[in-house]
């Protein structure tokens, strides 16, 4: 899969600091898509983009800049094996139950996440608060949404008196879900890609991801006490069982979950404001009025547990 970035929105350090993590992650047997160099040696090739005869030059590597302005990223990933869920119509492998699913979920993230903790970068990327804070958050939600915003601020309050120590913080995928891995459905394997959002961030915001982005397995349940219970005894149980079979997690920040789904509702309505400042428009209050009302109102774990 051959990428090319031209969005503007990323430095070359961040992208090698991505594309040498992703190395990083299947050198060591992480089931990644591994990040494949360049013929001149290099995982992230760059250069002009208002260049006229691109054929001509290469980039100019890690530590250079291709030229002074805006620049295009390029790099190859290998094809990971299997298929998306939803090319599968959303139906697991026949002959297994959902359950092996939910516990390949959790280990992949698990070896994702022993790995990043004792990883040494070479380049970095993002930490949490270098963007979500409420400098930026201004800079992208108008004052039309006031009490969001509020909201906002109060989570970051909390977020901020999080242990941040190596064994709950550290780089993390940031968008582990069924988007961006595929399942290969003769044996139920998962191989991951699209690091293009790692950041430093708590290692619980991509469990918290997996639980945001499971609601679909129970969403036909009409009472929101049956959804919760699946998501907890079930659906996350799971998750959590194949997540320690590879690394530990703190029984503290586990306690804390609501609050870490909170995080990635946060992400969620930042990307929507992004996406709609790159297009030039206004965001669609629609797409973000369940996550917003989640946050104003304080209803924990996404609003699963509400009836319908």
């Amino acid at each position: 899969m051959l990428r090319i970035s031209a969005t503007g929105d990323r430095t070359e350090e961040e992208y090698l600091a991505e594309t040498e993590f992703v190395h990083y992650l299947a050198e060591n047997g992480a089931s990644v898509a591994d990040v494949v160099p360049s013929k001149n040696g290099r995982l992230v090739e760059s250069f002009p983009a208002d260049r006229d005869n691109s054929h001509e030059a290469a980039g100019t590597g890690a530590d250079g800049n291709a030229a002074e302005g805006k620049c295009v990223y390029v790099s190859l990933f290998e094809y990971a094996k299997g298929m998306l869920l939803s090319d599968n119509g959303y139906r697991y492998r026949d002959g297994a139950p959902l359950t092996e699913l939910f516990y390949n979920m959790g280990k992949t993230i698990g070896a994702i996440h022993r790995l990043s903790k004792v990883y040494k970068p070479a380049h970095r990327r993002a930490e949490y608060f270098d963007k979500y804070n409420m400098d930026y958050i201004n800079t992208v939600i108008s004052d039309e949404y006031a009490e969001l915003k509020a909201a906002i601020e109060e989570r970051l309050a909390e977020f901020r008196s999080l242990p941040m120590d190596a064994e709950s913080y550290g780089l993390v995928h940031f968008d582990f879900s069924d988007g961006n891995y595929h399942v290969d459905m003769t044996n139920g394997d998962i191989v991951t890609f699209d690091f293009d959002n790692c950041i430093n961030c708590w290692y619980m915001f991509d469990l918290a991801h997996l639980w945001t982005h499971g609601v679909g397995w129970c969403q036909w349940m009409q009472s929101g006490e049956d959804r919760l219970r699946y998501m907890k005894d079930v659906y996350f149980a799971t998750i959590l069982e194949g997540y320690r079979s590879e690394t530990g997690v703190s029984e503290e920040l586990l306690s804390k979950l609501p609050l870490f789904i909170d995080m990635v509702l946060i992400e969620g309505i930042v990307d929507e404001f992004e996406c709609a400042a790159r297009e030039g428009e206004d965001v669609d209050p629609e797409d973000i009025e369940d996550y917003a009302t989640c946050l104003t109102e304080h209803i924990p774990y996404a609003g699963i547990g509400e009836d319908l």
